[in-house]
């Protein structure tokens, strides 16, 4: 009953998935409203989560040559408006400084939206000759961007994140530089995260502003609308050229350096809870869980030699895992077992044991794979040494489970009345050909109500097939869908 009351406390996914979105958010005490509209605070437990996937990344960064470094929070309003494009899509979203301490300032400071600009003022001092090339960085900080409406981790006014910013002699280099770190997004959502996603290139109206070209990775949530990923911006000379960035090339010619810049934010943390989540709460993938294995003992205050043989176990359990699976014994007081078990499952914690006397007698535990919520009776003997590959199996049924629904919720359309009718009962991915002009780009998002082109499929060819908005030749695969 304790179980039942906990899971009542979260909105169904069928009945309001917004709602459900909020409720397991708060109730699993991932974070939380604030004073300061719009913005959020990352609690323990979720900050735990970030940081399992934030340092994730941080090794995909390093492993790929990159180094870490700071840029200051505050960006003078004359570096934000040497790049026309750039300051155009980021003026609604910036918050100024205008007063420090008692005094005016004489020129107003924006709070980072990003940091293109003042990265690009610095390293115009710093690059000067062929052999300071390529600039492999990266910086791990918050920025903040005004929004209208906010949504705890999906969209909040500030927000952390990481930022790499690179230039290279070559825009092949600069190519090369985007796509490989478009394939550490993809890593860590498909391998770490377990979300199967999509790559692609953006169109015109949805790249970066003042990028050459936006490359995207999207993933399919569980109510089939599309999450952004993870971007990898191309920007050509657009910036270097704007802030004066030049350098002596092995001819002693002067040459602008070509530029790439790439991110992901907490807002990945929202994709988690959306792709895995269910009535219950959270399913987290055991390799970016805080706790792996949560046991939970079960003892009777009257009899001391029973709760003396669990705790035995759980302390065996402890010491056989200690260096290798994040486990945690569960020795609260004064809650009943169902109230644990409702606990940890809101809080998605891929596998549960449940250590008793009566399974001891016969040498077993419980175990509970969150995920499907499959239960076994195992030997207690060995099983420390065992969790880390439970643990494995468990991470490949949740991403086999996340590509089952992408599987289910994809269709291929040849025309515009076939889009609709693909939306016509659920949200879905659906994958059309398309010619890539602005105008047909219109159409297709007039079609359906609150679709989007997500971006044009890596994986995908027309094939010679017509566009599905004009019918001329179609040179790129479209992924559409609803997106957050």
């Amino acid at each position: 009953m304790a179980a039942e009351r906990s899971v009542k406390q979260i909105t169904s996914k069928g009945d309001d998935f917004d709602r459900w979105y909020v409720d397991v958010v708060r109730r699993a005490e991932l974070a939380d409203y604030t004073p300061v509209k719009g913005c959020m605070v990352i609690r323990p437990y979720g900050y735990a989560l970030w940081e399992r996937t934030r340092d994730a990344l941080d090794g995909m960064i390093k492993r790929t040559g990159h180094e870490n470094m700071y840029f200051p929070l505050l960006i003078p309003e004359s570096y934000l408006t040497k790049e026309a494009q750039h300051v155009e899509g980021f003026a609604p979203e910036v918050f100024w400084v205008t007063q420090g301490g008692d005094r005016v300032l004489e020129e107003r400071l924006a709070i980072r939206p990003t940091s293109e600009t003042i990265i690009c003022s610095l390293y115009a001092d710093w690059i000067h000759s062929w052999r300071d090339l390529p600039v492999l960085i990266n910086q791990w900080c918050n920025v903040a961007r005004w929004e209208k409406r906010t949504r705890l981790f999906l969209r909040t006014a500030e927000f952390l994140w990481q930022e790499g910013h690179t230039f290279h002699a070559t825009d092949d280099e600069a190519a090369a530089e985007v796509e490989t770190m478009l394939d550490c997004y993809r890593e860590l959502s498909e391998e770490w995260l377990a979300i199967p996603v999509i790559k692609g290139r953006k169109t015109e109206s949805e790249k970066f502003a003042g990028a050459r070209y936006t490359l995207s990775i999207e993933a399919m949530m569980s109510d089939g609308w599309a999450l952004q990923s993870g971007t990898s911006h191309h920007l050509g000379q657009n910036f270097t050229t704007a802030y004066g960035i030049s350098y002596s090339d092995r001819e002693n010619t002067r040459q602008h350096p070509f530029q790439t810049s790439w991110g992901l934010s907490t807002r990945i943390i929202g994709g988690l809870i959306m792709a895995h989540g269910d009535d219950a709460g959270l399913v987290i993938p055991p390799r970016v869980a805080p706790i792996q294995v949560v046991v939970v003992p079960i003892t009777h205050s009257n009899d001391e030699d029973a709760a003396r043989l669990v705790e035995e176990a759980c302390i065996r359990l402890e010491r056989e895992a200690a260096t290798e699976v994040r486990l945690r014994v569960d020795r609260r007081e004064g809650m009943r077992p169902g109230e644990k078990f409702a606990h940890w499952e809101l809080r998605g914690v891929p596998l549960r044991i449940t250590v008793g006397a009566k399974d001891l007698a016969d040498g077993n535990v419980t175990l509970v794979r969150r995920v499907d919520g499959e239960q076994s009776a195992v030997a207690l003997e060995g099983l420390g040494s065992r969790l880390q590959g439970l643990l494995d199996e468990a991470q490949k049924v949740t991403r086999a489970r996340a590509q089952r629904l992408l599987d289910e919720r994809s269709v291929d359309v040849g025309s515009l009345e076939e889009l609709v009718a693909a939306f016509a009962e659920q949200p879905v991915f659906a994958s059309g050909p398309f010619c890539n002009r602005p105008e047909c780009e219109v159409t297709v998002k007039g079609a359906v109500h609150a679709v989007t082109v997500r971006n044009l499929r890596a994986d995908r060819t027309p094939d010679g097939a017509p566009c599905i908005a004009c019918g001329q030749p179609a040179g790129h695969v479209a992924l559409i869908a609803r997106a957050y």
